[in-house]
């Protein structure tokens, strides 16, 4: 059965591409289903997409809103598809819920390459089982979900896999690139930059519940997870 993909974005000639595009053309043919603004992309998620592309810069409710209203309905990865440059915006995009983002214009091909890469990586966490406990603090990667104690941390997705990651390789050094790679499925340079502020916001929302510091910074190298 082909993969369902919703594509949100104001640009009619665009979806018209795309919807061309990934249905004839593509290396594994998709199943398109497109929305001309965010209101009418919202009415669309029932369809149950397997990924989303979303742009950002849409008149009266954008990308980022209509990501909000969306994350805690649908669990499969949004990508933003934007001309905006500032890193703001991207810490912005991330934070909300989105897993990447590709800046317009963008090539079909690197664009069809991280959307294969996206539903790979969805594939191979549905099939997680294993748990992780180390002190006080539990990660259960079937679930998703990360506790202290009692305490649930409400953590975004992009949030979630980098902590998933590094806890699943304790010990290990990862530079901001390789983290940006592993967790966002494509290595793209100049992303990695919201590495740095994404694993900020995870050790402050663990700050809410315990001192322990399961995220290390080794200076001039990256991060570990601590054994």
């Amino acid at each position: 059965m082909a993969r369902k993909i919703l594509i949100i974005d104001d640009d009619i000639e665009l979806l018209k591409m795309l919807k061309k595009y990934f249905t004839l053309n593509a290396t594994d043919p998709y199943e398109i289903i497109t929305a001309q603004n965010g209101m009418e992309g919202l009415d669309k998620i029932n369809a149950q997409p397997d990924l989303i592309l979303l742009d950002i810069n849409m008149p009266t409710i954008d990308g980022i809103e209509v990501c909000q209203k969306i994350r805690e309905q649908v669990n499969c990865p949004i990508i933003f598809l934007t001309a905006r440059v500032e890193e703001q915006d991207i810490v912005t995009g991330l934070s909300v819920g989105g897993d990447d983002y590709i800046l317009k214009p963008f090539r079909l091909k690197e664009l069809e390459a991280r959307i294969a890469s996206h539903l790979k990586r969805e594939a191979r966490h549905s099939h997680k089982t294993s748990c992780r406990f180390q002190g006080e603090l539990s990660i259960d990667y079937t679930a998703k979900t990360v506790q202290i104690r009692e305490n649930t941390l409400e953590l975004t997705k992009v949030e979630y896999e980098i902590l998933a990651f590094l806890s699943m390789h304790p010990g290990m050094v990862f530079d901001k690139e390789r983290i940006y790679e592993r967790v966002c499925g494509f290595d793209a340079e100049g992303d990695s930059r919201v590495v740095t502020e994404l694993i900020r916001r995870i050790r402050k929302k663990l700050q809410q519940y315990t001192q322990t510091e399961y995220i290390e910074t080794v200076w001039g190298m990256g991060y570990r997870w601590a054994k």
